[in-house]
């Protein structure tokens, strides 16, 4: 009976490692430390219209990532309606997503459109990524849904938001 309970446990143990691995979660732009937007408070690129620094003391998780806040109110915010302020494609660069890849972010270089925040990796990627941002848009939707789970060193970018 002992060998009995035993080798159901391990069953239920190795079922539960299977399950785990086949459910790939969606890659975040997160920091050693697992914090998302280098920091920078999620709530405030719509509030405040800029990007605010947030305080480590001040902060919430969201899909596995470490989300931080310039004020409570803003965390409360967050906490409330997470989807609505959370960075589009994972906090990764816009652009990136747009031609399938995965780049880090500058959180100081950002565009809220339509009720969604989008960041970028630079200015001047941001200034590709605005002169086609509807386009870019589009194929950044259709492209995370294949690339979300797929490590970045895994992918490999294309030209399809410079083809017209």
């Amino acid at each position: 009976m002992k060998k009995t309970n035993i080798l159901a446990g391990l069953t239920a143990a190795l079922l539960l490692a299977a399950s785990t691995l086949s459910f790939a979660a969606e890659e975040t732009q997160q920091d050693v430390n697992g914090v998302i937007l280098s920091g920078y408070d999620a709530v405030s690129y719509f509030t405040a219209e800029k990007a605010t620094k947030g305080y480590a003391g001040i902060s919430a998780v969201h899909d596995g990532a470490i989300y931080h806040f310039s004020s409570e109110a803003n965390r409360d915010l967050f906490k409330a309606n997470p989807s609505k302020y959370a960075p589009q494609y994972g906090g990764f660069c816009a652009y990136g997503a747009a031609i399938g890849a995965k780049f880090p972010i500058d959180p100081t270089v950002f565009a809220v459109v339509d009720d969604k925040l989008y960041v970028n990796n630079s200015a001047n990627v941001s200034k590709l990524w605005n002169a086609k941002q509807a386009k870019a848009i589009t194929l950044a939707d259709e492209k995370w849904s294949k690339i979300k789970t797929v490590a970045s060193s895994d992918l490999e970018p294309d030209d399809d938001l410079e083809d017209e």
